[in-house]
């Protein structure tokens, strides 16, 4: 199957082509900035360091998606999900915590009403 064309780095004077948004030398230069100047500061407070170290340890202990798993179905779980959202009160205790794949992640939130 053919690769689709390759298009400029969408980073402003970039004319590097990449078969994604941004070349190498700039993506990682533009998730700095998104972190910095346009993502909330709420998020900071919720998923720093200490939300990094949990979601390692829980995601090492659960490697299997949940959802995936009642269905008899073996899937590497990629998502650490809050049951309760921290935002509604809910904590970063693994009693609140589901490993999920991807997949699952996405249909569980899109149920919830979140990403739509």
């Amino acid at each position: 199957m053919p690769y689709k064309a390759k298009k400029p780095c969408a980073y402003r004077g970039c004319r590097e082509l990449t078969s994604e948004r941004y070349c190498g030398s700039h993506k990682k230069l533009e998730a700095k900035q998104y972190d910095k100047y346009r993502r909330s500061p709420s998020h900071k407070k919720r998923y720093g360091s200490s939300w990094r170290k949990i979601r390692n340890a829980f995601m090492k202990a659960n490697p299997l998606c949940e959802i995936c798993l009642e269905e008899g179905i073996l899937t590497p779980s990629t998502q650490a999900h809050h049951k309760k959202k921290v935002a509604d009160g809910g904590t970063n205790d693994w009693e609140n915590l589901q490993a999920l794949c991807g997949s699952c992640h996405s249909r569980l939130h899109a149920k919830e009403g979140d990403y739509f």
